[in-house]
């Protein structure tokens, strides 16, 4: 599991992004002032920081500056601060990406996805837990075959193709011969569904196929 500290001194936006960001097993450490994110830095291992800027007691760029010295922990700035001169110091600290508030949740998602397969791109590659057999029209999980309908197979193969990209359902009706002549964008959500169920993912709380908010789905094939 991908370990973060966030040092964030907003709680309330602290406690929705890491909320996000556990529902995709993504395990996430808030620090609400600099002193006590710098303490947890030293004393844990963690594989990204998330970092504001305008923080009490330490400016955000010094903390950067200050980790960036001893560590090579990929730095995401989250600030409300979109002047150039900030980010400008901010890339030359040491940072790797940079979010001005306000955004949405899941763009960070995608960003720390994004660096995590940078670093890290052997694991994407074991860590597969869906496999697609498109010549004999099947997908497998964990090498065991799903019993899906040709719909349900042509829409889940087609989001295994984009893996961890947000899909419209627009996109599905447009691109999903299955589908294609289906009335209501609403059918999509019913088949997905069906999908989950069929998968073993958590209704509630999905893993596998995620909902993108004002968007769609993605597919998470880990």
């Amino acid at each position: 599991m991908i370990k973060i500290l966030m040092i964030e001194d907003d709680e309330e936006l602290a406690m929705l992004l890491q909320s996000r960001l556990m529902k995709n097993q993504i395990d996430t450490t808030v620090a609400l002032t600099p002193l006590e994110g710098l303490k947890l830095f030293k004393e844990n291992r963690y594989d990204l920081l998330i970092l504001d800027l305008s923080l009490p007691q330490m400016d955000g760029l010094e903390i950067c500056r200050l980790i960036r010295q001893e560590s090579n922990i990929p730095i995401i700035i989250s600030s409300a601060r979109s002047d150039m001169r900030d980010k400008t110091i901010g890339f030359t600290n040491g940072a790797d990406d940079y979010l001005s508030k306000p955004y949405n949740p899941d763009e960070l998602l995608f960003r720390i996805e994004a660096i995590m397969r940078r670093i890290h791109p052997e694991s994407e590659k074991k860590r597969k837990l869906f496999e697609r057999d498109e010549s004999a029209r099947e997908i497998t999980k964990e090498s065991l075959p799903l019993k899906l309908s040709p719909a349900e197979y042509e829409i889940l193969s087609y989001m295994m193709q984009k893996e961890r990209s947000a899909i419209s359902r627009e996109e599905m009706l447009l691109n999903i011969v299955s589908i294609h002549y289906e009335s209501s964008l609403k059918s999509i959500d019913v088949m997905m569904g069906r999908i989950r169920q069929k998968i073993g993912d958590d209704m509630k709380n999905p893993r596998y196929i995620v909902s993108v908010r004002g968007i769609g789905y993605k597919f998470v094939n880990e």
